[in-house]
């Protein structure tokens, strides 16, 4: 294993659903978080693993302690969506992923996040993530 690991990327395209958009015809804000979640546990699927085998087989959960999200451009009903999603930063207890919304006919730039996630058991208490996780997330990340 060489020591300058590119992070992993994930790329998933959506198309916009007429339902996800306002009276304007234009994707309504909060539809781009869950965008960000598409490509979050798409990047895990990835990554081998999904939250529900983290759940089930460990009874760790990944919950959302900070999103952020920059709107570039509008994005319109019908429209083909990329979402690349990356993991940025990983500690014991703590995720960062990044997100880039793209058009996919001309990679306009529409959108840019991150979420801060926190590891926690079942009774949402801060948890270290086990080290067949941590290994992994870290070498997704680029450590």
């Amino acid at each position: 294993m060489s020591s300058n690991h590119q992070p992993a990327t994930n790329e998933t395209r959506l198309r916009v659903r007429y339902a996800e958009t306002d009276q304007m015809g234009v994707v309504y804000h909060s539809n781009h978080l869950i965008w960000f979640e598409v490509g979050r546990v798409e990047l895990m699927r990835q990554m081998g693993f999904t939250y529900r085998d983290m759940e089930r087989e460990d009874g760790l959960f990944i919950a959302v302690a900070e999103a952020r999200c920059r709107y570039r451009a509008p994005v319109y009903y019908d429209e083909e969506v990329v979402v690349r999603t990356r993991l940025k930063t990983v500690r014991e207890s703590v995720i960062k992923f990044s997100y880039e919304l793209t058009r996919a006919d001309t990679g306009a730039l529409l959108a840019e996040g991150e979420t801060t996630h926190i590891v926690t058991n079942s009774e949402m208490k801060v948890s270290a993530l086990p080290d067949k996780y941590l290994s992994v997330f870290r070498a997704a990340a680029g450590k």
